[in-house]
C-alpha cells in the first residue's frame, strides 16, 4: 500500500492535488489509476485513506476518506546519539525511522566532536520523510543537532525511562530494557565510548546502563539495535 505525506492543510481537507515528483511516482512509476486507494499521512502521527479521483497528463487528485491505521508505536522513544560521520548519520536516521523512533538528537561528545555540515539536517529530514513513505508509518521523526554536551541533561529530561549503552564486561550487573513509563530515551556513545566523566553524568541524569553483547558495534548499528530492543522486544 502506497503511503503519501501531505502538508497538514491538505491532509485536513476533502481533496488533495498531486503534482511534480509525487505525480510521476504515483501515476508513472506506480501506474495508479482512478479508483485506486492510497494511504496519506500528515507526518505528525495521523493517517487517512484516500482514493484517486482524477488523473490527467500533469496532475492527479486524491479524494480523502476515513481515518487509517497510524502504524505508530504506543511507546515514544527518542535517541540521543554521539554524532557519527554524515553517511552513517543518514543510514541511522533511515533505519531508526523504520523501527519507529520519534526523534534522533545528535550531540557532540569528547570523542565525537564533529559537526554534520551545512544543509545536513535538511537532508536528514528528507531521508526520514522518504523512510516514512517506504515503511508506512505516519510520523516523520525530528532530527536535531548537533547539540552541545551542556544540552544533554535537557534532552534526557521528561522521559519516564532513560538508558545509556555501556560496553560492560559483566553483563549481569547491567540493567535490562524494562519499560516503566510511556516514553523513553537511549543515549548512544561514539565508537570510542563515552568518557568516564560523560558516562558518570549520564548515570547522574537518571540513565540505566544497558548492554548489547560482547561484540563492538558501530554507532549507527548500536542505535538501531537499541531502538529495536525497546520498541520491538
Amino acid at each position: 500500500m502506497t503511503t503519501l505525506i501531505l502538508p497538514p492543510e491538505l491532509f485536513a481537507g476533502d481533496e488533495a492535488p498531486v503534482e511534480g515528483d509525487t505525480y510521476r511516482h504515483l501515476f508513472r512509476s506506480r501506474r495508479l489509476a482512478v479508483g485506486d486507494r492510497v494511504r496519506v499521512v500528515d507526518g505528525a502521527g495521523s493517517a487517512r485513506w484516500a482514493e484517486v479521483a482524477a488523473v490527467d497528463r500533469r496532475r492527479g487528485t486524491l479524494r480523502l476518506l476515513e481515518p487509517a491505521p497510524t502504524r505508530e508505536p504506543e511507546y515514544r522513544l527518542e535517541l540521543v546519539v554521539a554524532t557519527p560521520k554524515r553517511d552513517r548519520a543518514s543510514w541511522l536516521v533511515e533505519k531508526a525511522t523504520e523501527v519507529g523512533v520519534a526523534a534522533v538528537r545528535f550531540v557532540a561528545s569528547e570523542r565525537s566532536p564533529r559537526e554534520l555540515g551545512a544543509g545536513s539536517l535538511e537532508r536528514l529530514g528528507r531521508v526520514a520523510a522518504a523512510a516514512v513513505g517506504q515503511c508506512g508509518r505516519s510520523r516523520v521523526p525530528e532530527v536535531t543537532g548537533v547539540h552541545g554536551w551542556e544540552e544533554v541533561g535537557g534532552l534526557l529530561g521528561g522521559f519516564g525511562d532513560r538508558w545509556v549503552l555501556h560496553t560492560a564486561e559483566e553483563p549481569a550487573a547491567v540493567s535490562a530494557w524494562d519499560r516503566a513509563g510511556e516514553s523513553g530515551v537511549v543515549a548512544i556513545g561514539p565508537e570510542g565510548g563515552w568518557t568516564e566523566e560523560e558516562f558518570a553524568e549520564l548515570l547522574g541524569a537518571g540513565c540505566r546502563a544497558v548492554w548489547l553483547g560482547e561484540r563492538v558495534l558501530r554507532v549507527e548499528t548500536a542505535a538501531v539495535v537499541a531502538a529495536a530492543a525497546v520498541l520491538l522486544g
